[in-house]
């Protein structure tokens, strides 16, 4: 594969989510790598362009660092196609269903993969629930998420009814529907994706109450384990479940599956990714160096995806 193939690559980043700023960080990081390989690459954030844009600056393909909405739910990966472009990671369907936690958490069940009990909430539903009923379904001890957002932005723990009613006030805030998820006593993991193979398991340790977003983005005292501590068959168990649960979601490319193993041994898938963070802090980064792989490398392998057919 020669480089010249790549033409000229638009890193598109920024955007209008609440993941803005995370996004800047991730494409110029990108931009960084891309340059330094002699690819003709350029910033582009929609939030400042229109997306016609790109076709006046006779743009060939497209690197999607755009996090959140607008960037991470399809709605962008459906104009690209529509202008024509080649771009990074999923399609339309893929990331659509991987921002939505709630759908994601019915096609995995339907797929008989393990995830923790959950209830889903609409606006209609908020002033109607006994959220007394749910804390006690759900064994006492929740957190609450939005459906469609990333980097843990709107979620919170709820210990009693008090605090889950906090809690979907906060989570409505940014979006209209929103999860109760069962609180998993255990530790966390994340398993990265490229071209349909997963890279090394990372396990993540925070003295914060869950991996929020200042123990992703801000904090110091967050630790990152890699080779994770586990056992060769259960490292391959969980990669497994990984591939299944990306592809069940019909995405492609790259990515990132989080999971949860409890104190009882057993596995539960959390969240899908479909355009992880790339940021000094970011975790496939992380399981691409663990595996061999430079940031450059993994940058450019993820860019040549664009040319297969």
């Amino acid at each position: 594969m020669s480089r010249a193939e790549f033409g000229k690559v638009a890193v598109m980043m920024g955007g209008h989510s609440a993941e803005r700023e995370v996004s800047l960080k991730s494409g110029q990081a990108i931009l960084n790598a891309l340059q330094a390989q002699g690819i003709e690459a350029v910033a582009f954030d929609p939030a400042q362009q229109p997306l016609q844009a790109l076709l006046e600056q006779n743009i060939d393909r497209v690197f999607i660092a755009l996090h959140g909405r607008g960037g991470e739910d399809g709605s962008m990966q459906g104009a690209l196609q529509t202008l024509g472009l080649p771009y990074t990671g999923s399609g339309i369907l893929g990331c659509a269903l991987a921002m939505d936690k709630v759908r994601t958490k019915q096609i995995w069940q339907a797929m008989g993969l393990p995830v923790a009990d959950s209830v889903s909430v609409s606006p209609q539903q908020r002033d109607q629930i006994d959220t007394q009923q749910v804390m006690a379904d759900l064994g006492g001890r929740v957190i609450v998420k939005p459906a469609n957002e990333g980097s843990s932005i709107g979620m919170s723990v709820a210990n009693d009814a008090e605090q889950l009613a906090t809690a979907l006030d906060i989570a409505f805030q940014y979006d209209q529907q929103v999860l109760v998820e069962r609180w998993i006593v255990g530790k966390e993991y994340t398993v990265g994706l490229l071209a349909g193979e997963a890279l090394p398991v990372i396990r993540l340790q925070t003295p914060h109450e869950f991996y929020d977003f200042a123990a992703k983005y801000q904090a110091n005292d967050t630790q990152y384990h890699c080779p994770a501590g586990l056992s060769a068959e259960d490292e391959q168990h969980l990669q497994q479940l990984a591939v299944a649960a990306f592809a069940g979601l019909g995405c492609r490319g790259w990515g990132r599956i989080d999971a949860m193993r409890d104190e009882q041994g057993n596995w539960y898938l959390l969240e899908a990714n479909a355009v992880p963070g790339m940021t000094e802090k970011s975790l496939v980064p992380m399981a691409a160096k663990a595996r061999g792989d430079s940031f450059s490398t993994l940058v450019e392998n993820i860019l040549a995806q664009t040319l297969e057919s």
